[in-house]
């Protein structure tokens, strides 16, 4: 789905995480409340030739790194995540497609980003402390990935 141009950005509350199945597994049905650490960078070699006249270098794109993507949710006791961890763990090569949908005002999808063949780098269970508040049981999954698409 190609994203649409607009004059007003979309909001950032409004969109759903899906991962794809794996071999001999089905896709994880699970819902987050923050996704952050979308990006990547590109890295510069600097190349000057003996006859170049300016007294500068080029810069010459080569590899790129990308970011670790950090997805947070209320702990709701599914097991799906932390069950992929395990296999990971246990030396199972188990890649997913990662794919954020953003919405718009309206409910409709506006824009896919796809994280390719990621795999969970580290998860942080919650902070539990019997002192009476109102917080709510958070969990972090950690996320590395090989590609980043905008669709």
């Amino acid at each position: 789905m190609p994203a649409i141009v607009r004059q007003n950005p979309y909001g950032a509350f409004k969109f759903k995480v899906e991962f794809g199945p794996v071999d001999g597994g089905g896709a994880i049905d699970a819902g987050f409340s923050d996704v952050s650490g979308l990006g990547n960078e590109i890295n510069y070699s600097e190349y000057r030739e003996g006859t170049d006249l300016p007294n500068t270098v080029r810069k010459i794109p080569n590899t790129f790194k990308l970011d670790e993507v950090t997805l947070k949710r209320g702990l709701v006791g599914s097991t799906e995540i932390f069950a992929w961890i395990k296999a990971v763990r246990e030396g199972r090569y188990q890649p997913r497609s990662v794919t954020i949908v953003v919405f718009d005002e309206a409910g409709d999808p506006a824009l896919e980003i796809v994280l390719t063949r990621a795999q969970p780098k580290k998860w942080l269970g919650p902070t539990l402390a019997a002192k009476g508040g109102g917080e709510v049981a958070m969990e972090e999954l950690h996320l590395v990935h090989e590609g980043i698409e905008y669709r």
